[in-house]
């Protein structure tokens, strides 16, 4: 976009290194703006509790709306860091980001879903699969979520834990949080061929196929629903970077689809897999690894320098292996890919 095609009244948004170039409107957070112009940008929750849309900010003015001091800090405000979601450009504005996506990217839709199928998976996870509009097509990549619509104006958000190509319907996981609005109606009411109505693809959170490198691939709870897509894209494309997951939970019975994970060793000879318990008890007999999972790559892999890490849990999980990954094992910061799960608190995930 040339400043002789920028909208009259509006600011423009340059993103380094790619050049990707679009318009803001007065008040328009700088993501929402992104995503109206098929310009994908990382992000999160989009309600300013996770900081996954943290970037650098080149030149120009923005200023924030309510946030959380841990997806953004004042000290980092005052480096010239911004939070996309919630940041309002009051000038043209120049960002730097690694992580935007290429043009073209797959439309963001409305459309109504059928639960066709609900399974239990633990005491607290559910599988549940949505059937799609026969009539319409659902492009996505494995990693990316979609956001129910409830009838209030809330939203809540799931990853897709199924690849593209093992559809048409998408598969998502959730974890029961007692008194959250819409996962108290999952576990109590929801029936099969119940409709409801989703928004997406949303978010960054997708294999980078450009690269070779060896991948971590880090999961805590309900966060291995992206990391499966993703497995299970890679197998689907005959992609054979090594790839070793770590998956961790507070007991056993957390690691809902180990056996699932545990099959797909005996076929792809480039994934390896280590599960991690933070709170055994006794009566579970765990002979495995524990402590925290983030912490179990750092001792597997001292020197990330040359890695990929693709990360996806909760937010004290992701943030802290985003912490310790780039400042002790040297990890590009480019090189963190991550979908942290905010709750219903944090006017999210729950």
């Amino acid at each position: 976009m040339s400043s002789a095609e920028q909208p009259a009244g509006t600011f423009q948004i340059t993103v380094q290194p790619s050049g990707r170039v679009f318009s803001a409107n007065p008040d328009e957070a700088i993501l929402a703006a992104g995503i109206r112009a098929g310009v994908g940008m990382p992000y999160g929750c989009k309600d300013g509790a996770c900081g996954s849309c943290k970037c650098k900010k080149l030149s120009g003015t923005v200023v924030h709306g309510p946030h959380q001091s841990k997806a953004l800090s004042d000290e980092e405000e005052a480096a010239g860091f911004v939070l996309t979601c919630c940041g309002v450009p009051h000038s043209d504005v120049v960002l730097e980001s690694r992580q935007v996506t290429e043009a073209g990217a797959f439309p963001i839709k409305k459309m109504p879903s059928r639960v066709s199928e609900i399974v239990k998976k633990s005491d607290d996870v559910v599988l549940i699969r949505l059937q799609l509009p026969a009539n319409d097509t659902f492009s996505y990549h494995a990693g990316q979520y979609v956001e129910f619509l409830l009838r209030d104006g809330a939203r809540r958000s799931y990853s897709m834990a199924n690849a593209p190509h093992n559809g048409p319907g998408i598969e998502l996981h959730i974890r029961h949080m007692p008194g959250g609005k819409f996962t108290d109606h999952v576990f109590t009411a929801m029936k099969e061929k119940e409709i409801q109505r989703i928004e997406g693809p949303y978010g960054s959170f997708f294999l980078r196929e450009d690269s070779d490198k060896p991948m971590v691939l880090l999961a805590s709870g309900t966060g291995f629903a992206p990391i499966k897509a993703v497995i299970e894209h890679m197998q689907h494309k005959g992609i054979t970077r090594p790839a070793t997951l770590y998956w961790g939970g507070r007991r056993p019975a957390d690691l809902y689809m180990d056996d699932w994970v545990r099959a797909r060793l005996a076929e792809m000879p480039n994934l390896t897999y280590v599960p991690v318990i933070s709170d055994a008890l006794p009566e579970d007999a765990w002979q495995g690894r524990t402590g925290f999972v983030h912490l179990a790559v750092l001792q597997d892999h001292p020197d990330l320098s040359g890695y990929q890490v693709y990360a996806c849990g909760a937010p004290v999980v992701v943030d802290s292996a985003r912490s310790a990954y780039t400042t002790q094992a040297g990890l590009p910061e480019h090189e963190f890919y991550a979908d942290a799960f905010t709750t219903e608190a944090d006017k999210a995930r729950a």
